[in-house]
């Protein structure tokens, strides 16, 4: 597959115009392919699973169903892309134990519950509702067996969430809040969905704020989270997320990198990097080119990335205005990104410059951290550990008559 990058207006070196620049990618990866590729049924799907996996028959006819209905062929790396990344998320469990996650959740509590409660919802607020939270914990619904206790004791993601859920309830039922501005409406409205801290669900570990843009059904959160940890609810949003976009990318590692740190997250990498070697800069390589607020908004201050795209324009002679570089940049997320005079001129810049061939894709350089991990990792282990899984199931199905 060859795309062509030739802006035809916003930049002023006749080198830069005469550039003509091509990026290849064989678009294999992606589901939209134009590849006539024969597709499996269920039954070929649950061989794709691996055979440690009670309920294969199950999990396969979802899947097939799933990707029937959002119109994804089911080739052979189109299956297993999606078999390798429920793998790893979950070994292929609705709601998977994590290990340790009670006495986890616990020591969040006790740590960071006062800062939690007021980077959400104010100093005054937070700290006076946290306060309350933590005597609800401790009393109720009662003092021998209290949440305190219950929390200990929660083996699943689903336990602990509606563990909350209850709590939060309790509170609005019975916290006297007439005498606290606005806090009547954050605690009868939204204050559970707001604090609660299980954000990513089911079976392939999807934000729940993703899933509420894409609902497959009509109803209240509560509704939309008990769904989601259904076997089909959790494949339904996990495979929206990992497959309903396009990308060229030549290799599906890269789709698993976006799937842990973010929509774009590879081919923005090496925007990035490309940009580096333009402007002789060391930007980390995140996959961010704008800074965003916690509910993913851009913010008005200007990222790294963004002020080396100003300084390498100016330097380079390339006439692009800053809102129209903000306009551009605000695509990041989106395929058309890549349409941009931002994204064209920084390619053939880096031809350009290095007299190479500008290259479409690379691992981000993310760091995974939360509740729920032993440790730190980064993304290239999330994809590396996929990819793994993604291989062995190729490997499984190479002999399919299809």
């Amino acid at each position: 597959m060859k795309k062509s990058f030739a802006p035809t207006y916003g930049v002023k070196t006749l080198s830069v115009l005469a550039l003509s620049i091509g990026l290849t990618a064989c678009g294999n990866g992606s589901w939209w392919s134009n590849d006539k590729e024969p597709t499996l049924n269920a039954e070929q799907i649950r061989k794709a699973i691996p055979g440690r996996v009670q309920e294969r028959t199950s999990w396969a006819k979802d899947i097939y169903d799933i990707t029937e209905q959002l119109g994804i062929p089911q080739t052979k790396e189109n299956v297993c892309t999606i078999v390798a990344v429920v793998d790893q998320e979950s070994n292929f469990h609705a709601d998977p134990e994590v290990p340790g996650l009670g006495q986890k959740a616990v020591k969040e509590v006790q740590d960071r519950l006062d800062e939690k409660f007021k980077d959400k919802l104010g100093d005054k607020i937070g700290g006076t509702i946290a306060g309350y939270f933590q005597e609800v914990l401790k009393t109720q619904p009662s003092p021998e067996d209290n949440y305190l206790s219950q929390m200990s004791r929660v083996r699943t993601e689903r336990q602990l969430d509606e563990l909350y859920r209850e709590i939060f309830a309790y509170m609005a039922k019975h916290y006297h809040v007439s005498a606290l501005t606005g806090t009547a409406k954050l605690l009868g409205q939204d204050i559970s969905e707001k604090m609660n801290p299980i954000t990513t669900l089911g079976s392939m570990q999807v934000l729940v704020t993703y899933a509420k843009d894409n609902k497959r059904q009509s109803g209240n959160m509560a509704d939309l989270r008990t769904d989601m940890y259904s076997q089909y609810g959790g494949l339904y949003y996990g495979i929206h997320r990992l497959m309903m976009y396009e990308a060229d990318y030549d290799k599906p590692i890269y789709r698993f990198a976006d799937y842990n740190s973010g929509r774009y997250s590879s081919r923005n990498a090496a925007f990035q990097s490309m940009l580096n070697k333009v402007s002789g800069s060391d930007l980390a390589l995140d996959g961010d080119l704008l800074l965003y607020t916690k509910d993913g908004s851009p913010l008005a201050t200007k990222s790294s990335s963004e002020r080396e795209l100003l300084k390498a324009f100016s330097t380079n002679d390339v006439i692009l205005t800053p809102n129209q570089i903000r306009a551009d940049l605000k695509k990041e997320k989106d395929i058309d990104f890549e349409k941009t005079v931002t994204y064209r001129a920084v390619t053939k810049l880096y031809q350009e410059k290095t007299g190479k061939e500008p290259f479409y894709a690379i691992m981000p350089e993310v760091v995974i951290s939360g509740p729920k991990l032993s440790r730190d990792y980064n993304t290239n282990w999330f994809a590396s550990r996929v990819n793994g899984r993604y291989q062995t199931c190729m490997s499984r199905i190479k002999h399919l008559k299809i």
